[in-house]
């Protein structure tokens, strides 16, 4: 995804979102957002889309071996999880006090 301009998505480092398609489907299950890669239009999620890592021996890691860690999935096979309504919500943004707020479609509360 090359673009001159930065893009924007509804999600964070550190949020709660649900996957909502692929193998890990499963929209009653908060799981946390490690990482964002805006350029790939992709996500890191906790527990979703785990692969096997095969590693060498290193100065740190002098064992190697097989390491299983979380793979990037498309950004738009998640939704943000309201907390007050418990379900997933879509979002809006809304300024207030001259700064960019995400408020939850579905309660009307802001997401921190």
């Amino acid at each position: 995804m090359k673009t001159r301009f930065k893009p924007k998505f509804n999600v964070k480092k550190g949020d709660l979102v649900v996957v909502i398609a692929g193998d890990d489907k499963d929209r009653t299950k908060p799981r946390k957002v490690l990482e964002v890669l805006p350029q790939e239009a992709r996500i890191l999620v906790e527990g979703v889309n785990i692969i096997t890592k095969h590693t060498k021996p290193t100065a740190q890691n002098t064992k190697g071996g097989i390491v299983k860690q979380e793979g990037p999935i498309a950004i738009s096979n998640v939704m943000l999880w309201d907390a007050k309504a418990g379900a997933p919500t879509k979002v809006s943004r809304k300024r207030e006090n001259g700064k960019l707020v995400r408020i939850a479609k579905k309660s009307g509360e802001v997401i921190k």
